[in-house]
């Protein structure tokens, strides 16, 4: 493995395990304390999921739900140990998570010792309130999930398996894993504005990162809700919304915190709170005074009454005079916080640019000479980027004359740190002219011997890999869209019913013996089965009609390599006999292979009186494998005919089946549901399909002396 990674790479995981076992060396005496948190929050877990988590949970899921839906819906144990080992698990994470931070505390010297522990303490009242703040952000983001995430996502999810003609019965594991997955993603997405206020002000990611690179953010924000919601357009954008939302709020905190930060002056909280009270009182009393107008002036039923008008269901209810109250509270709370964030943000931009004019906190412009040691210790490296040596040496000797030797000391050390650091870049800024030259040089010595490269060279296949692939990047855009059209025209059918109309279809084909409407059922265990098979379904289908697409824009630069022989029109026979060939297996496996086979396997079942419930993702692969899946069997003996006619060899297959088999298991791991016998009942059936293509070969081309294509011309 290691000679797949580069040298920053396995550099980045030495460090990595290295600051690991420091971690663990420094924190050891106290492992014992880390221990009980760590207790406390699995056993903590483990009895509140048992005695109140699962009924607030199913009260979640059916939230949003009709009185029809919510019936259908089911919560199963498959196996005896289900719930305890789920509260098991559940309890573990948990426990790992409280246990995080007096990991940290106590490992803090080995942090200190690299770099990774603020060098200068902080007060007790700013850990205070960081943790505080933690702990809000963790539950609004909690609150968000349960609120509106979840009911509307589950709803529905359960109204698409009920269209489709499923029943929702949901295993628990997989039910409770997936609430419990998004809402860790919820908590922990809610402590952007902590981790970005904290590592733009100790300098470790810079506030302008994070403003440059903005875009890139959003662009992570919806690959990870792409990870952790249902493949559908409106649940990711219900996830990323709030986040992205969040990332600007971390924004502005972060541009407060490192305002003060390299600004000259410090910022004294307490004072600018108790010069501005009379704001934050005035707009937590107009907070609180809009509440309790909304609600007791009538403001819920205008509100409902503009839900209505949207086709919403949901209504709001005037709260007693208790709630409120609290909600009066809330709200005052609420605008006072507002407000003390607003004056925070003014006095800050008004003392960074009374201290640089015409600048608002530009590091390099810092006066070194009226900080005092800790403050040019945490400077930032801008502020003596461009210091001279006399500057130094005489904001030193200012220093040493005021008494205040740490603070000389320090800003020699920090000029000398920032000496070495512009030594260093002028030796790698050489560096890299000469591995220019020498990677020119490779270049030019690789391209005087390309000609001499055996053609079964792993460049030489690359090299003719990235041709054909640049030869229709003009025609990609023309290729997305048949991709694009075809993957939302089958999903849309699939999702506007016709998922379940090819169950019906199929159910009608079985003998009358296994009497289908009374003995297979087909659920969902998980919330996204139905929708996760959807989307696969509909990538296989557009990948096989894109398939020829790709081809008719690849060939001119087949043909131009020798790869192939003919003229492009060729496609339109290739896709024609490929045509003839898939639905002439599905036609066999429709009517005889697949009912003759699922017959059998309940068979048993059905004479026993047993109840049959079928997970949508294996009987609609097992559909799939076994009416399409006999047509693209079929196809592969007539693609290795096909194959042949253009110049490629029977040797050349038969000395290929390794790759070709690698290929299948890929295709396999992606196309069929995630475990190892699936994917082993799809490769073994290809692999027999492409040996008897071989052998079909081996008698058509006489054991590979004469095969189908002309012989090549040579070339001039």
């Amino acid at each position: 493995m290691s000679s797949a990674l580069d040298e920053d790479t396995r550099q980045s995981i030495a460090r990595g395990r290295e600051t690991a076992g420091a971690m663990l060396r420094s924190a050891q005496k106290d492992m014992q304390k880390v221990f009980i948190v760590f207790l406390v929050g699995f056993l903590g877990t483990f009895y509140a999921l048992r005695l109140y988590v699962w009924d607030f949970f199913k009260g979640i899921t059916e939230a949003k739900m009709n009185s029809l839906t919510a019936e259908s819906v089911e919560i199963i144990a498959q196996t005896p140990f289900d719930v305890i080992l789920l509260q098991a698990k559940i309890g573990l994470v948990v426990g790992v998570i409280f246990a995080i931070p007096p990991f940290l505390y106590f490992s803090r010297d080995a942090l200190r010792s690299r770099g990774l522990w603020p060098s200068s303490p902080i007060p007790v009242w700013k850990l205070v309130v960081l943790l505080t703040a933690m702990v809000v952000l963790f539950v609004l983001g909690v609150a968000y999930g349960y609120l509106v995430f979840f009911p509307f996502t589950f709803a529905f999810l359960a109204n698409n398996a009920i269209s489709a003609g499923f029943a929702p019965t949901y295993s628990i594991v997989k039910w409770a894993q997936f609430i419990f997955l998004l809402t860790i993603s919820f908590g922990f997405a809610t402590q952007l504005p902590l981790v970005m206020t904290a590592l733009s002000y100790t300098e470790i990611v810079p506030y302008e990162t994070f403003r440059d690179k903005w875009r890139h953010a959003i662009a992570g924000i919806f690959l990870a809700g792409a990870l952790f919601t249902p493949p559908d357009p409106f649940t990711q954008v219900l996830w990323a919304t709030p986040v992205i939302a969040l990332y600007g709020f971390s924004l502005y905190l972060a541009r407060i915190v490192t305002t003060a930060r390299r600004g000259s002056d410090r910022l004294d909280l307490p004072r600018t709170l108790r010069t501005r009270w009379n704001l934050l009182a005035g707009v937590a009393v107009l907070g609180g005074a809009i509440v309790y107008v909304f609600f007791t002036y009538g403001g819920v039923p205008a509100a409902n009454g503009l839900l209505a008008s949207v086709g919403s269901d949901y209504r709001a209810a005037v709260p007693d005079e208790t709630l409120l109250y609290a909600y009066v509270a809330a709200a005052g709370l609420l605008g006072a916080v507002l407000a003390a964030m607003y004056v925070v943000y003014v006095d800050i931009v008004a003392l960074a640019r009374s201290a640089t004019p015409g600048t608002v906190g530009d590091p390099a412009d810092i006066d070194l000479g009226e900080l005092d040691a800790s403050g040019v210790r945490a400077a930032p490296p801008e502020a003596f980027a461009k210091l001279e040596e006399n500057e130094a040496l005489r904001l030193s000797s200012e220093a040493m004359q005021e008494g205040d030797k740490e603070k000389a000391r320090a800003i020699l050390d920090r000029f000398d740190a920032a000496e070495a650091e512009r030594d260093e870049d002028e030796d790698e800024s050489g560096d890299d002219v000469v591995d220019r030259t020498e990677r020119a040089t490779g270049t030019f010595l690789s391209e005087l011997t390309e000609g001499e490269k055996d053609e079964d060279d792993v460049g030489g296949y690359y090299d003719e890999v990235v041709f054909v692939l640049d030869s229709i990047t003009s025609k990609s855009f023309r290729i997305a869209i048949v991709f694009a059209i075809t993957l939302a025209s089958v999903f849309g059918w699939l999702y506007t019913g016709g998922i379940g109309d090819v169950f019906d279809q199929f159910l009608s084909q079985l003998p009358a013996q296994v009497t289908p409407d009374e003995n297979i059922t087909v659920v969902a265990l998980h919330p996204m089965e139905a929708l996760i098979f959807e989307v696969k379904f509909s990538t296989l289908i557009a990948v096989l009609v894109t398939l020829p697409v790709v081809a008719y824009y690849a060939w001119p630069a087949l043909r131009e390599r020798n790869i192939v022989r003919h003229r492009r029109r060729a496609v339109f026979g290739w896709a024609g006999a490929l045509t003839a060939g898939l639905l002439g297996g599905f036609a066999l496996g429709y009517g005889y292979v697949a009912p003759t086979i699922i017959s059998f396997l309940v068979a048993d079942a059905v004479q026993s009186n047993m109840i049959i419930a079928y997970r949508i993702t294996n009987f609609f692969w097992l559909i799939f494998f076994t009416t399409a899946g006999i047509g693209l069997l079929a196809d592969i003996p007539v693609l290795m005919l096909l194959l042949n006619t253009t110049g490629i060899s029977y040797r050349t297959m038969r000395s290929r089946w390794r790759e070709v088999t690698v290929g299948i298991l890929a295709f396999a791991a992606l196309f069929t549901p995630a475990d190892i016998m699936t994917m082993f009942l799809v490769t073994i059936p290809l692999m027999v399909a492409y040996g008897v293509g071989l052998g079909v070969l081996f008698v058509i081309t006489l054991g590979g002396r004469r095969n189908l294509a002309p012989p090549r011309t040579a070339d001039v």
